[in-house]
């Protein structure tokens, strides 16, 4: 239950030195508040979380790392003030650089260290994740039906009304030729708009190969910056060492063209930036259609812009089909992209503020004999 405190039993003081890197395995943000009330360590998953490195944050009070008024500061004075462990569930807590996160919060003191705590935070967007990949599949497959449905019923018979209008043309006066046009125009139209979602009838199992995901976002980069993001500044922060992703290039290609272009579109190109970012984060496991066991999804790969955000009212739908706020837009780009990315095994998610919207993709990895099992999710890169 959310605001829920619950007493758990003290913990063992915080490793030190060599020891320190046993915390910076684990893949939830651990923070240690000295009995001067300032913070003292951050292993690397808090870094990441916070979106601020432990030079920046140690030594200064746990209320800089948060918004004003977060309930994780008021958890640490109520540890400091009772010297009783507490755990919280649900706790919506925020930043300017980290954005709004939705967590699980644990804070104990520290026996060996009077007045000295420490805080562990699980974000609570995996399961969040799961839920709405299984919403985007099901909106795929309704979709899916009704591409099939359209492309009998409604493609034969406008072949025939626009072969019609191109009689016509021939024996009408010039000046009503331009209502025959008006008709081959916009039958054109409709088949494109009935092509476009034929792809989602596309039942072919993927034809799976290894690809590197940095060339496919180098590939992206290129074409956006002579095209849909020109005079948008396109920059990359990636982890060199992740190993392949099994899928379809091409198709992985469209994923992330189609949401580098949304992210242009999204914002002005004075002072607009697009970020480019893979990581690898252990732990995140998935059960797909198919496949018995749990599938790691470790390789995230972000695009990350400073644009006006996605209106809260369309965060509920924004991978279901005909949903856009383009004036010319069909809303298909987006539902695509979540059913390319279930294809390929893996989730997508969108974390939307002003200034600050990433779309998260989440992806397993190519296993080879070289490497660890599924269950090795810590050591599975490409040795």
């Amino acid at each position: 239950m959310a605001g829920q405190a619950i007493r758990m039993a003290p913990p063992a003081a915080l490793p030190q030195g060599r020891d320190a890197g046993i915390l910076d395995a684990l893949a939830h943000p651990v923070v240690k508040i000295g009995a001067d009330g300032m913070v003292a360590f951050v292993n690397a998953i808090a870094e990441q979380f916070f979106a601020a490195g432990a030079a920046t944050m140690i030594g200064r009070p746990p209320a800089d790392l948060v918004s004003f008024g977060s309930p994780l500061v008021a958890l640490i004075e109520q540890v400091q003030a009772t010297g009783a462990s507490v755990t919280e569930y649900g706790v919506g807590i925020g930043g300017p650089r980290m954005g709004e996160r939705e967590v699980d919060i644990q804070v104990s003191p520290i026996p060996e260290e009077p007045g000295a705590i420490v805080a562990m935070l699980q974000e609570r967007t995996i399961a969040h994740k799961m839920d709405r990949q299984l919403t985007h599949r099901g909106a795929a497959r309704s979709v899916m039906g009704m591409a099939a449905v359209l492309a009998h019923e409604i493609k034969n018979p406008l072949s025939g009304i626009r072969g019609s209008a191109q009689l016509l043309e021939m024996g009408v006066a010039p000046e009503d030729r331009h209502l025959t046009r008006l008709i081959t125009e916009e039958v054109d139209r409709i088949c494109k708009l009935v092509d476009s979602m034929e792809v989602f009838s596309d039942k072919r199992p993927l034809a799976a190969a290894p690809v590197n995901i940095h060339e496919v976002l180098d590939h992206v980069r290129r074409l956006a910056a002579t095209g849909v993001a020109a005079g948008i500044r396109l920059t990359e922060d990636y982890d060199p060492s992740l190993p392949p992703v099994p899928g379809s290039r091409d198709q992985l290609v469209q994923v992330f063209l189609n949401l580098v272009k949304n992210a242009a579109e999204a914002m002005d190109k004075d002072g607009g930036e697009i970020v480019l970012s893979t990581a690898y984060r252990p732990g995140v496991r998935l059960s797909v259609p198919g496949n018995a066991d749990k599938v790691s999804l470790p390789l995230e790969v972000c695009v990350r812009d400073n644009g006006a955000g996605v209106p809260a009212d369309l965060m509920p739908h924004l991978f279901d089909p005909f949903v856009t706020t383009k004036a010319a837009g069909t809303g298909l780009g987006l539902a695509l992209v979540a059913k390319i990315v279930g294809d390929h095994g893996g989730v997508i998610e969108c974390d939307s503020h002003p200034r600050r919207t990433t779309f998260r993709v989440l992806l397993p990895i190519r296993h080879t004999p070289s490497m660890h099992t599924a269950g090795d999710d810590g050591d599975a890169r490409a040795q």
